[in-house]
């Protein structure tokens, strides 16, 4: 299975970009973030001649996840246990929930499709909305990976956390004054990994940027930053032969902010013979 995570910023500008990269380095999954519509506005017609099937949640023109894939998709969720919602002025348990997530079973893995909220400021409720989110999903993704330990389960998308001072080379983004660097956020990144999950695509990438701002030259000078991962449960982190940046996606007509990270995965099969020779396409 090749696996791959595109923050697209909003899917209908750029609904060409997204099939004639899946279909050009041949993504079985491609989940994507900020699709920016509701289902019923998705451009499905591209990705069905694409041979995709998409899964689509989205409530208005902000925040939107997706799953498009050619495998069978089963056992969709659109949001996970105890995730909060927000709304402004409107805090508390039964604040809504928002388009942040969307969960799938795919020839056996476990998809989840996440936007972790952005913070804004360190003094906003949407900072304290994030930090909750984040343990809300700690604490349902180890829950999950408690009652199917050997259950291959990735969590991929925009975290809007820079968990290392190498993954931030924008000189704007600052520690102590910006969110996505606070000691707060990066816990409750890191804390993710006592949830069962670990970054399946730094050991294998150690450098490299997946975001730059439209502003300001920040792609020319590569004043980046590493905000979208692919988070994957011990049995998902076992079968990645490879990974990749495709920083090229930032360039052309009409680029996404965000680029694609993605993941090549091989469970291998009860039948396989040890003897056989690896062949790598």
């Amino acid at each position: 299975m090749r696996l791959a995570t595109w923050n697209i910023n909003s899917i209908r500008t750029r609904v060409s970009r997204a099939v004639d990269f899946a279909v050009r380095e041949d993504i079985d999954v491609l989940a994507l973030q900020e699709i920016k519509c509701k289902p019923e506005q998705f451009p499905y017609a591209p990705f069905e001649e694409a041979g995709y099937h998409v899964e689509a949640h989205g409530l208005n023109q902000w925040n939107g996840v997706a799953i498009a894939s050619r495998l069978p998709i089963t056992d969709v969720e659109t949001s996970f246990a105890g995730m909060p919602g927000f709304a402004k002025g409107h805090e508390g348990p039964d604040a809504p929930l928002e388009a942040r997530a969307i969960g799938a079973t795919i020839d056996g893995v476990k998809v989840w499709s996440l936007y972790v909220p952005n913070g804004r400021s360190l003094d906003d409720p949407h900072y304290a909305y994030k930090l909750h989110w984040l343990d809300e999903l700690r604490k349902a993704t180890a829950a999950e990976l408690q009652a199917k330990p050997d259950r291959p389960l990735a969590l991929v998308g925009d975290f809007n956390i820079i968990p290392l001072p190498e993954d931030n080379g924008d000189p704007a983004i600052v520690e102590g004054v910006s969110t996505h660097v606070s000691p707060q956020e990066r816990a409750a990144f890191f804390a993710l990994e006592t949830a069962g999950v670990t970054d399946v695509v730094r050991p294998l990438i150690p450098e490299g940027f997946t975001y730059w701002d439209y502003q300001r030259l920040k792609f020319p000078r590569n004043e980046g930053i590493r905000i979208d991962f692919i988070l994957g449960s011990r049995a998902l982190a076992d079968a990645v032969t490879g990974a990749s940046i495709h920083r090229n996606e930032r360039k052309g007509e009409q680029p996404s902010d965000h680029v694609p990270v993605v993941v090549d995965l091989d469970f291998g099969t009860a039948d396989d013979d040890d003897d056989m020779p690896m062949i790598f396409a």
